[in-house]
Parts: C-alpha cells; structure tokens; sequence
C-alpha cells in the first residue's frame, strides 16, 4: 500500500518545498543493500517531502501473491528479478514519490536506464558488520543469505553491487544515526544534485 505523508508538520519547510518543485515528476528512488534501512529511512523522507513513499518489494509480493521469499522458492531468482524489473517500471509512472528498491534492483542495467530517465536515484551505503548486525534477527527472511555463511556471503554481495551502486545520482552514508539525521543528510545531498539554492536548516538533533 502506498503511504501518503501528511503535511501537518512540514509548513515553512522551504528545503522540502525546494526539493518538491524540483522534482516535479520524478522519484526519488532508493537503493543499496538489505539492511541499509531503505524502508524505514524512505517513509521518514517521503513525511519530510510530503509525498508518497512506496516499496518495491511489498508491491511486488502484492503482484505475485506470495512473499518475496516464497517467490525465490518457488520460481528462482531470474524469474524475480524479471518481474521485480517490470513492476519498479510500472511504479516509475507514478512521480513524485519516494521509492524504496530492492537491493538487487539496481543492478539490472535496463531498470537502472529506467530510473536515471524518470527518477533521482539515492545509494544508501553502509559497511557489511552494520549491515549483518541489522538483519541478523531477519536473516531467514534474507533468500539471497541462505548459505552456509550468511555473513561471508552479503560480504561478497557487497562487494558485487558497490561499483553499481557507485552510479547512483547521490549516495548518503546510513550512518549509526536517528533516522531523522540521515534524512536531512540526504535532503542536504538533494538539494546540491538538483542546484536547489536554499538555507539548509538542520533538525534538532541532527
């Protein structure tokens, strides 16, 4: 389901609006790795724009009726991510918004075309203990970690997709930090990308 931020909060917030009218059409779209906190730090950013957050995986498990872990079982990776790559194009038409990706998505070259062409793609970059740590409790939800070594293995994965997601339009470490701090690190990021000329207030706490 799409999350439509309210914007109670956001009166006089003139990054936000900056970065609204910037945008006009295009997504915002997040990637990097499982873990990183795409989810939780993009529903925090879509409520800061005020405009709607969704998340790729959840629309795809809606698509397919299964989860995205019953999917792999199922069908196998190459079948997911054909479908993933068809469902994050189907999400494109629908800017401005705040999208989170999968953490393979970015890697298929025609989906990354599809995003520089209608969206502003986000790395969200982490180091692989942060990451492990984050997704330990979940990790048999993880298809992609389901080895022998999980832990050796999003290393390798890490190590794979970084160069890709070196493409991206910005990166933003998601640092041991509130989500609130990463947001107005990435709103900071955005506003340099898009040459919006504006006072930068940080939050408090920030």
């Amino acid at each position: 389901m799409v999350d439509i931020a309210l914007q109670s909060d956001l009166v006089g917030d003139a990054p936000a609006a900056a970065i609204r009218a910037a945008l006009e059409r295009r997504s915002l779209v997040l990637v990097g790795m499982m873990g990183v906190g795409k989810s939780s730090i993009g529903r925090r950013l879509a409520a800061r724009l005020a405009i709607p957050f969704v998340d790729a995986d959840s629309e795809i498990e809606k698509a397919a009726g299964m989860t995205i872990a019953e999917f792999f079982a199922r069908h196998g990776e190459a079948d997911f991510r054909s479908g993933e790559a068809r469902v994050i194009a189907r999400l494109l038409e629908n800017g401005p918004q705040v999208l989170a990706t999968g953490g393979g998505a970015f890697m298929n070259e025609a989906t990354r075309t599809a995003i520089k062409s209608k969206g502003v793609s986000i790395w969200l970059s982490a180091e692989a203990d942060v990451l492990f740590r984050r997704i330990a409790k979940r990790k048999n939800d993880r298809p992609m970690l389901q080895t022998d070594d999980p832990a050796e293995t999003l290393r390798q994965l890490l190590a794979l997709r970084e160069p890709v997601y070196a493409l991206a339009d910005v990166t933003v470490h998601s640092r041991e930090a509130p989500h609130d701090a990463v947001v107005g690190d990435i709103i900071t990021a955005l506003a340099g990308f898009l040459d919006v000329s504006i006072a930068m207030e940080r939050t408090e706490g920030e």
